[in-house]
């Protein structure tokens, strides 16, 4: 859920895509021969895309799908905010379907179009930032935790604090990204993630300076690969990703830590600009066709949120704690919420712990 940069003021993310632009989108028609076919276009996380799946689409609808992509919810939002105009299907994550929400971006759902959209897990069927799924349907979801190496570190770690561990210095990665490495911190503190009390985050800063030292890099793209290659042996994670990771070095583990972690879900949304409303619908129902959608979770190896899906998958992936959290851990997740005028804190805090 993946799982990706939360902060308009760091990465330039404004600059960036005002130097962008979303080319030939609203006119709705197209096509590679000059013949006259309708247009959706599909703006979505850089790896979520399927070739095949869209082809099968393509030619289920006889339309051309336009796919866009952006690395973080914040390059997500900030596009949209600097006009670009067009997308009909967007895949945001949890927190940002709230702030779309509240910006009115988002185009409310009919629900009889997506019969598909009701073979949901039980717990991601009424969720604190769409209770009513009026606009989002959940699409991938999963967890944060640790990715590390048991040949490396023998006993099964059981806490955040072992990434404060000075044995492991230059062997640790955290994300790259401001409110998953706050989150990580504040749950290991006691808190919840959530928090806006400038005391609290300022003292999970001075923990997170304590650890710098420590940590080989700040990634929310290549982690997996720095598991599986042995340079890091332990990884602050988006379980998926750590998956991907234990496929090529055996001996890669997942955990989610006594404290609590995140729950996240991305989700897929039709823009209230949408040109072509009724065909984003059709969309968003045959991607979560449980046929689909399983194929989707066994490419990306995150979890469907179709609880028909999971029966679909390999037991390789659905048995996967990595991927598919068992039950008794749900308890201790969180949800990351919208925080308000409080992510100011945050940036400040992540400002000066990237810059010292």
């Amino acid at each position: 859920m993946k799982r990706w940069l939360r902060s308009l003021v760091l990465n330039g993310v404004g600059l960036l895509v005002l130097a962008g632009g979303l080319s030939g989108c609203g006119q709705g028609m197209g096509g590679e021969s000059g013949e006259k076919r309708p247009v959706l276009h599909y703006f979505t996380w850089s790896d979520y895309v399927g070739p095949e799946i869209i082809a099968e689409f393509e030619r289920r609808e006889q339309v051309k799908v336009v796919i866009d992509t952006f690395s973080s919810n914040e390059e997500l939002l900030a596009k949209l905010q600097s006009g670009a105009t067009g997308y009909d299907v967007a895949v945001p994550s949890d927190f940002m379907v709230a702030i779309m929400v509240r910006q009115g971006l988002l185009q409310e759902l009919d629900a009889a179009a997506m019969p598909n959209a009701s073979f949901l897990e039980p717990h991601l069927q009424a969720l604190p930032f769409d209770p009513h799924r009026q606009y989002s349907v959940p699409y991938l979801w999963g967890t944060v935790g640790i990715g590390y190496d048991s040949a490396v570190i023998t006993s099964a770690p059981d806490s955040w604090s072992i990434l404060w561990d000075p044995r492991y210095r230059g062997r640790i990665s955290m994300l790259n990204d401001q409110r998953e490495v706050f989150g990580a911190v504040l749950r290991s503190m006691g808190q919840s993630m959530n928090s806006t009390d400038a005391t609290v985050i300022e003292s999970a800063k001075e923990r997170l300076l304590q650890q710098k030292p420590l940590v080989k890099t700040y990634t929310s793209d290549h982690y997996d690969q720095l598991l599986a290659s042995g340079e890091v042996v332990l990884a602050h994670g988006w379980g998926g990703q750590v998956a991907r990771a234990m496929a090529e070095r055996p001996t890669i583990r997942y955990v989610v830590p006594k404290e609590g972690a995140t729950l996240w879900a991305d989700c897929l949304v039709v823009l209230k600009s949408a040109p072509q409303k009724a065909l984003a619908m059709r969309f968003i129902n045959y991607l979560m066709e449980p046929e689909v959608a399983a194929r989707t979770s066994e490419r990306l190896r995150f979890a469907s949120a179709s609880r028909t899906a999971r029966e679909l998958v390999s037991p390789a992936i659905r048995d996967n704690p990595a991927v598919y959290p068992p039950p008794d851990q749900l308890g201790r997740l969180e949800w990351m919420q919208d925080v308000g005028k409080g992510i100011r804190l945050y940036d400040r805090a992540w400002t000066e712990l990237k810059m010292q």
